[in-house]
């Protein structure tokens, strides 16, 4: 009992000071950017950014440069980096308990092959051009959801699905949707559609806009909110289904029903960010690292662990190499695989309850 209740305390402890932690990286990252702007100038736009949402006097980009740098351009990207990476970092925790795979990340499953294919027909073959600027991100967040629904349909032909009929079929749905991705590249003519669709593979937060952080923030609260009650389904699910239906559960109904709202998380994420690897991978294993398999500590650990990990892979996007912004995918892959490594290489942590 005492055990249990210090565990508890200390769960609450760094909980509260991942809170902290991201509160704080928010407001020190906003003022890192390729424009030499002071501190006191940064959070001066900022506070004429909130008063001008409740007074009367409005402030234009147009009047005042420094409000578009701040308030229209880094502040929304830092907003989206701490939703797109708290979804992320949730959303694999579920699949690699839905799938019962350490490897598992919210690409899995054939959504990152399905959103690719759809990024890649809006920048070469131009479709959805009726959503013109953002018809990458449309087409990405379709492609998602469409390959998600074919895999869940794929598994639970001849007979109901389980993990292991998950994972084969999002290998063949991945390998059908990069096969069309592939073969549209390589007939493209257009080397600068061909560099578009690359970059919108290895991802990128310049499209953050305030509407749309909105959306996606409401979406992915409501995600993160329904796994969270949803934990003790999620441990069962590392037992395996037999252990479960001993118990009185199966599994079937909910693997679908969370690898459906999953879906919807990680198309919403596409649709403004690109492909963003690594995050979903990694995020849950050191939550479980601290603080071992149980899901109603894990999934809230992942989420801000994640927001405050992709919110500094976007300030080092911005500010490594000079004039210019390198994709946010290279830089959580390049921060993420050692970590991984050193997961697999430290013996005292464990996956699924086994050390």
């Amino acid at each position: 009992m005492m055990k249990s209740r210090l565990l508890s305390e200390h769960y609450i402890a760094v909980a509260a000071a991942l809170t902290v932690i991201l509160a704080g990286s928010l407001i020190l990252a906003v003022t890192f950017g390729t424009v030499d702007m002071s501190v006191g100038k940064v959070y001066g736009t900022i506070t004429d950014g909130i008063t001008s949402l409740f007074g009367t006097d409005k402030v234009s980009p147009a009047e005042s440069p420094d409000f578009a740098v701040v308030w229209l351009i880094r502040l929304p990207r830092l907003i989206l980096a701490v939703i797109v990476g708290a979804g992320l970092s949730v959303c694999g925790a579920v699949m690699q308990a839905v799938v019962k795979n350490p490897l598992a990340d919210p690409y899995i499953l054939g959504i990152s092959s399905g959103a690719s294919l759809g990024a890649t027909l809006a920048i070469i073959a131009g479709v959805g051009s009726a959503f013109g600027g953002s018809a990458a991100g449309a087409l990405g967040f379709l492609g998602a959801l469409v390959s998600s629904f074919l895999v869940i349909t794929i598994a639970n032909m001849g007979g109901r699905s389980n993990a292991i009929k998950l994972i084969l079929s999002g290998t063949a749905v991945s390998a059908m949707c990069s096969a069309f991705a592939n073969f549209l590249i390589f007939v493209s003519n257009k080397d600068s559609a061909v560099k578009a669709v690359m970059q919108w593979t290895m991802g990128s937060l310049g499209g953050a806009e305030w509407i749309s952080n909105g959306i996606i923030a409401a979406v992915m609260s409501v995600g993160i909110l329904f796994f969270i009650s949803q934990y003790r389904t999620l441990n069962l699910m590392l037992l395996g289904d037999e252990t479960a239906v001993t118990l009185g559960t199966g599994l079937h109904r909910y693997r679908t029903l969370y690898l459906a709202v999953s879906a919807l998380m990680i198309g919403f994420a596409v649709f403004k960010s690109g492909m963003i690897g690594f995050v979903g991978l990694i995020i849950p294993h050191i939550a479980r690292m601290l603080f071992g398999t149980d899901h109603k500590k894990v999934i809230p650990l992942s989420a801000l662990m994640g927001a405050i990990f992709l919110l500094w892979a976007d300030v080092l996007s911005r500010i490594l190499i000079s004039g210019t912004e390198m994709p946010v995918g290279i830089i959580t892959s390049v921060a993420g695989a050692p970590v991984f490594v050193y997961l697999m290489v430290k013996r005292s942590y464990g996956f699924g309850g086994e050390r």
